[in-house]
């Protein structure tokens, strides 16, 4: 489950440091070649919220199998796109067809012991860090060697090999729930509404997840640029700094089962800010990107880590649509930063980057305290829910 959750992830990457390449192709300048990224996601926003609360209704093996064969359908429409429009039309295709790997993660925290469910999501959570890593390092090496078009013809055959592996190795399972799909997606706001862990640990990970893009959207336009020059094969390379993302994966599982959840979070939410201070000065300095990049990844990855094992105690029975609610402001909250950092890139430069990627991450630290002092106050006032 972690190496098919890396495999499926990797899709929606692929694209980060290709852009450039990709924008000559097109002959459209960042801006309009940064919109791949934020349709991307848009789409897997939209898959979270339509396709992943079917895991609280339906079987959940031959779902997660028919969503990757229209993967791989997509991919293979992207790679062979002649136009701008029809490369963003697949591009958001691939983003709402990629949520199997969202479904993946819930089964893994349903067959988990209570005991144990942080470590397994931080396990395989490891796999899907990993495949973020390595998609852009092997995106740029392959774009570098053949082509932008050759890496999506190659994941849309990963994604067939994938779906016939699956198949064959996942284990049934029943539905949870015999809700019709319209009362399954009018149950959302009302899961919000009673869990208050949902809302904080929402709010975290959206805070993460654009500070996170709003770096890694415009990563290739700094560094295929004066002062750097760097071909797209290098590019991808930078990717790999983000192993300490992975490796907190790991090792933030097994705090959260140890009940650290809460100092932990807070940690890693300064990191989100911290980290855009040597991002700054990568923008002349190698080393103080690399520093920078390390910072971040820790601080994006850990946060997601401590809020998936968190929101997945709450009622097993919901555990897909607790998945769609996360996971759609997680994403949305990216797409907002891809399309934020694309827009602005161009108007203000590297430090404007800045400046917002470290505004992203002050919102959830803001959030943490705030939540701290709600606890406290509910302590105090025992009617009220935190």
């Amino acid at each position: 489950m972690a190496v098919a959750a890396g495999l499926v992830v990797a899709n929606l990457y692929y694209a980060q440091p290709l852009l450039a390449q990709m924008g000559r192709d097109f002959h459209v300048g960042p801006g309009r070649a940064g919109l791949l990224v934020t349709v991307t996601q848009a789409g897997f926003t939209a898959g979270l919220l339509f396709l992943v609360p079917l895991g609280d209704r339906l079987e959940r093996r031959g779902l997660i199998t028919g969503v990757l064969w229209g993967t791989a359908l997509a991919l293979a429409v992207l790679g062979s796109a002649p136009t701008l429009p029809i490369l963003l039309l697949a591009a958001a295709a691939v983003g709402l067809t990629s949520v199997a790997v969202q479904m993946l993660v819930p089964l893994a925290a349903a067959l988990a012991a209570e005991r144990e469910r942080g470590r397994v999501v931080g396990t395989v959570m490891s796999g899907l860090l990993l495949g973020v890593l390595a998609s852009r390092t092997l995106a740029g090496l392959v774009g570098g060697a053949l082509s932008w078009r050759a890496v999506y013809w190659l994941a849309a055959g990963a994604m067939v090999g994938l779906a016939v592996v699956l198949r064959r190795a996942l284990p049934r399972s029943r539905p949870t729930v015999a809700l019709s799909y319209p009362r399954l997606l009018r149950s959302l706001p009302g899961l919000l509404r009673a869990e208050p862990v949902l809302r904080w640990r929402t709010l975290y990970g959206m805070a993460g997840f654009a500070a996170f893009n709003v770096f890694w959207t415009t990563m290739a336009f700094l560094l295929s640029r004066a002062p750097y020059r760097f071909p797209p094969a290098v590019i991808g390379l930078f990717g790999l700094v983000g192993v300490v993302g992975a490796l907190a994966a790991s090792v933030l599982g097994r705090v959260a089962d140890r009940g650290w959840q809460r100092p932990a979070t807070g940690v890693c939410l300064l990191l989100l800010g911290v980290g855009y201070g040597p991002i700054l000065l990568g923008g002349h300095s190698v080393v103080w990107l690399v520093v920078g990049i390390s910072l971040l990844d820790f601080g994006a990855q850990g946060t997601h880590i401590l809020n998936q094992s968190q929101i997945y105690r709450l009622d097993p029975r919901a555990r897909s649509r607790v998945t769609t609610v996360y996971m759609t402001g997680y994403f949305a909250a990216g797409a907002a930063g891809s399309a934020a950092a694309a827009l602005l890139y161009s108007a203000g430069g590297w430090p404007v980057i800045c400046a917002l990627g470290a505004g992203c991450g002050a919102l959830g630290l803001a959030g943490w305290l705030g939540e701290g002092w709600w606890r406290r106050l509910s302590r105090s006032s025992p009617g009220r829910r935190p």
